[in-house]
């Protein structure tokens, strides 16, 4: 039930994320990874455990938060 969890909550968080860089156009899976991978840096950066709708805005920055990071290194790269 845990790992279902996480999907869950990583797919929502994942999924808002990516609503805010319009720019990246992900997949649902890709959405869902970079949610989970999101909770993962917003646990670390607010060290909290919480209700669901805590556990959302936790994943939810930290998503943000990594997909500023990508923006960050693909923007950086030129092209010739």
């Amino acid at each position: 039930m845990g790992i279902l969890y996480s999907i869950l909550i990583g797919g929502i968080a994942g999924f808002l994320a990516d609503l805010v860089f319009k720019r990246f156009s992900f997949s649902l899976i890709v959405q869902i990874l970079l949610g989970i991978l999101g909770g993962f840096v917003g646990g670390y950066i607010f060290g909290r455990d919480g209700g669901v709708i805590d556990q959302i805005v936790t994943a939810f920055v930290g998503a943000v938060i990594v997909l500023g990071i990508a923006a960050l290194i693909k923007g950086s790269r030129k092209t010739v």
